[in-house]
Order: C-alpha cells, then sequence, then structure tokens
C-alpha cells in the first residue's frame, strides 16, 4: 500500500510537469488564437513538447501501476494532486507567483473531484459495449467537441480555456472508456484490438489532444488543467455507469454528496478561470496590450 500510495504521487507530479512542458510550447506556437490540425504537427517537431508528452505518459502508467496495488478511493484523490503541482509549475516556468487564491481553487476542485469518484460504484465485472453504441459515443462527443472548436474564438480567453478544456477531457474520457472495452475484449480475442473501436478511440484521442492543447494556448493553464482533470475522469465514470452497467450512487445521501462535490469542483475550476494568473505570451495578450495603450482619448 505505501509503494502504491508513493507511486501515485510521483504519477501526479510527472504527468503535471509534462502538461506545463506542453503549455509552453503550445502558447508560443505559430497560429490563430485557436489553431488548426497543422498545429498539432507543429508540436511533435518541438522537443521540449515531445518531452512533456513522455512525462505526460509516464504519469498515466504510473497512476495505473499504483491503482493495480491499492483501491481506487485511496488512489485517485492523490492523483488529483497532481493539479497543485501544476499551478506551481506553471507560475516556475513563466516566473509568476503562486497566489493564495488559486491554491484554496486548487483545493476545492481536488476535494470535489474525489468526493465525486468515491461516491460511485466501481464494478470489476468486464466492460461490454457494442460497436454502434460505441460508434454513437465517439461520434456525439466528437460532434460536441467540434462545436466548442469552431465557437471557442468567439469567447473570451478563460471561458474558451475552459470551454476546450472541457471538450478535450470529455474526448479523453471517451477514449478511456473505449479502450477499457478494447482491452478487456482483447484478453479472450486479440483480434478485437483490430476493430471500429480501436479506429474511434484513436481518433477521439487525437481530437481531444487538439482541443486540450487549444486549452493550454489560451494561457490559462490552471483552469484548463482543472477542467480536464475533472472530465475525463467525470465522462469515463458516467460512461461506465450508463453504458457499462456499473450503476450510480445508490442512496439519496450519496447523489446528493455527489452533487454538492461536484458543485465544490465546478466552482474552484471557475475561479481558477477568473483569475490574473495567466501566460503572458499567449496569443491575443500583447494585442490586446496594444490596442489599449494607442486607444484615442
Amino acid at each position: 500500500m505505501v509503494w502504491s500510495v508513493l507511486i501515485a504521487m510521483v504519477g501526479a507530479f510527472s504527468l503535471a510537469l509534462g502538461s506545463a512542458l506542453q503549455e509552453r510550447d503550445a502558447v508560443r506556437a505559430p497560429g490563430e488564437q485557436v489553431a488548426r490540425a497543422g498545429f498539432l504537427l507543429h508540436l511533435l517537431r518541438q522537443p521540449r513538447w515531445l518531452a512533456g508528452t513522455g512525462a505526460a505518459a509516464l504519469g498515466a502508467f504510473l497512476h495505473l501501476v499504483a491503482l493495480s496495488g491499492a483501491p481506487l478511493t485511496i488512489i485517485q484523490p492523490i492523483g488529483v494532486t497532481g493539479l497543485l503541482f501544476a499551478i506551481v509549475l506553471s507560475a516556475f516556468f513563466n516566473r509568476q507567483r503562486v497566489r493564495v487564491s488559486q491554491i484554496v481553487a486548487g483545493v476545492a476542485v481536488m476535494v470535489g473531484l474525489a468526493g465525486v469518484l468515491s461516491l460511485f460504484p466501481h464494478s470489476s465485472r468486464p466492460p461490454v459495449m457494442s460497436t454502434g453504441t460505441g460508434l454513437a459515443l465517439a461520434g456525439t462527443i466528437i460532434a460536441f467537441g467540434a462545436i466548442v472548436y469552431l465557437t471557442a474564438r468567439w469567447m473570451p480567453s478563460g471561458a474558451r480555456a475552459l470551454a476546450l478544456a472541457l471538450a478535450g477531457g470529455a474526448a479523453l474520457g471517451t477514449t478511456s472508456g473505449l479502450a477499457r472495452v478494447i482491452t478487456a475484449g482483447a484478453v479472450t480475442d486479440p483480434l478485437r484490438l483490430f476493430d471500429w473501436l480501436t479506429l474511434m478511440a484513436v481518433v477521439t484521442a487525437v481530437f481531444g489532444a487538439l482541443l486540450l492543447q487549444n486549452a493550454y494556448r489560451t494561457g490559462h493553464f490552471a483552469a484548463a488543467y482543472a477542467t480536464l482533470l475533472i472530465a475525463d475522469p467525470v465522462v469515463g465514470v458516467g460512461i461506465g455507469a450508463l453504458l457499462l452497467g456499473e450503476g450510480v450512487p445508490g442512496t439519496l445521501a450519496a447523489q446528493v454528496g455527489a452533487g454538492i462535490f461536484a458543485l465544490t469542483a465546478i466552482l474552484g475550476t471557475v475561479s481558477l478561470a477568473r483569475s490574473r494568473h495567466r501566460n503572458p505570451e499567449a496569443p491575443g495578450r500583447a494585442t490586446t496590450t496594444v490596442t489599449r495603450r494607442h486607444r484615442p482619448r
């Protein structure tokens, strides 16, 4: 148990470090405020962004290793401590101070998310999903993400960060749900890896990455990362509850508690989005400053 906890903490730090490194190049990449798909190709040529991707992948792997040795109710709350690591790392890289309000908001997100996840039942039954259901699920999430992507450029930067991270987190959470079904089926039939669900999982993951990197691009990294930490597992839990038969909180008290925890996490995320702690290199910031400076009196 002790080793699992330590591994989970290292994994949370590694995931936060990787995301903070990704933000550095996402903000500096050429293009509009909401960049197109070629934006990802540019990032793939950046050594620091690749290092960040490797660190994030290592963090996700360590989280899975920790889950193999300890219950979800212990490991998941440790995993969301990565938000505090991310806030501190982003401030360090951007040479900014960490404000008390940011830490308080980050703790609210962590407590809310951990509370929601702890109240949902966790089944050990092998998940089963038809190809039609999987395609409909992936198609719905991609359509939702496309709407956010096409309208995000007209949103204020804080709202844009939340919307893009929400859609990106939903896409990645859907990828996790599909991957769970695919890997469970591949245990008995390896050919299940070469299936329509696998293709949709890959497409959804790539689209989710585009949305998430654009969320980081806004300069509101802490808010975007907090939204990702909420959307990804909550969508995964929702897929388990609604499509895989894993159930929802069984008592009224548990359902009310889940609602309160969810509201706490949402309020913390909104607070982070409204914070003035924004990457000074984010697209649009310099333009706004120049415009104000030369505005006629």
